[in-house]
């Protein structure tokens, strides 16, 4: 799996369930693979995305 893709799918995943989750905002920041998540009682938490393991194949 390429790693863009697998971060166009957890945005989509937190951007379709903030109101559940409560987050207020989403940045991303691409070059850094980061997306860092503003929730609605003033945490903030960072999720960082990396390959750890690569298939030959890919």
């Amino acid at each position: 799996m390429k790693i863009n893709y697998l971060k166009d799918r957890i945005f989509d995943f937190l951007n379709d369930n903030s109101e559940e989750l409560g987050i207020s905002d989403i940045e991303t920041h691409e070059k850094e693979n980061t997306f860092g998540i503003s929730m609605a009682d003033g945490s903030v938490f960072e999720i960082k995305c990396r390959r750890i393991l690569e298939r030959e194949d890919e």
